[in-house]
């Protein structure tokens, strides 16, 4: 018996559309609703009915059609957010990747470490407002460190409870002596990498530091 309902319409995918919908699939900066729509169109070249991308992409086959149709009609160009109401706008998609990337990627020129709103700003020619919105919008902050520390001691609650218990219920006539590094040590690397930023979670380390030094009991 013949299949029954609409049928498919084909969608010819060349290479430079392919390359772009592939990076906007993997990119983790794109929107959400972009990287869904790529997948969409790269599983309808294959020639997948509707039905089949949508079961493999997660949505239903109306929205896979909704997508296939508008990349026929008007090419990668309709895969993008559509225009509100009200007045345009100033900054288009690939200048807020720009700003994303390089905050990212990037750093800043000279001795500093994190790039600020002002940096950012003349780094891709626009206001610090504008810097400010994009990184709020995508939860960036480059301005915040995490800390962290795992102990791989097997006695390390023994030892903290021994530590704390001399605070806690010191011994009568008791003498604590707290020994540490010279100061004058050089510490050069975290005793584990630095784990990026990236949005909506700042940049973490640990908070000790790999020793290259003689150790100065006093």
């Amino acid at each position: 018996m013949a299949g029954r309902g609409r049928p498919t319409a084909p969608l010819v995918l060349g290479d430079a559309d392919r390359e772009a919908l592939q990076r906007w699939r993997r990119r983790w900066t794109s929107s959400h609703g972009l990287a869904m729509r790529s997948r969409i169109v790269l599983e309808c070249a294959t020639g997948a009915t509707n039905v089949a991308v949508a079961d493999k992409v997660g949505c239903t086959p109306q929205t896979v059609g909704k997508w296939r149709q508008r990349f026929i009609d008007d090419g990668i160009d309709g895969l993008l957010d559509e225009p509100r109401v009200g007045r345009p706008r100033e900054v288009d998609d690939a200048k807020i990747e720009q700003i994303i990337v390089e905050t990212l990627e990037a750093t800043p020129p000279g001795e500093a470490t994190h790039w600020s709103t002002r940096d950012m700003a003349q780094r891709v020619g626009l206001s610090q407002s504008t810097i400010s919105r994009v990184w709020r919008t995508f939860g960036l902050k480059p301005h915040l460190t995490e800390t962290w520390k795992l102990s791989t001691d097997p006695q390390f609650i023994d030892k903290v409870r021994d530590v704390v218990g001399l605070y806690l219920d010191p011994p009568e006539r008791a003498v604590v002596l707290c020994v540490d590094e010279k100061s004058q040590i050089q510490a050069l690397d975290r005793t584990a990498p630095i784990l990026p930023l990236f949005p909506g979670v700042p940049e973490r380390r640990t908070h000790d530091y790999r020793r290259y030094g003689t150790t100065n009991l006093y």
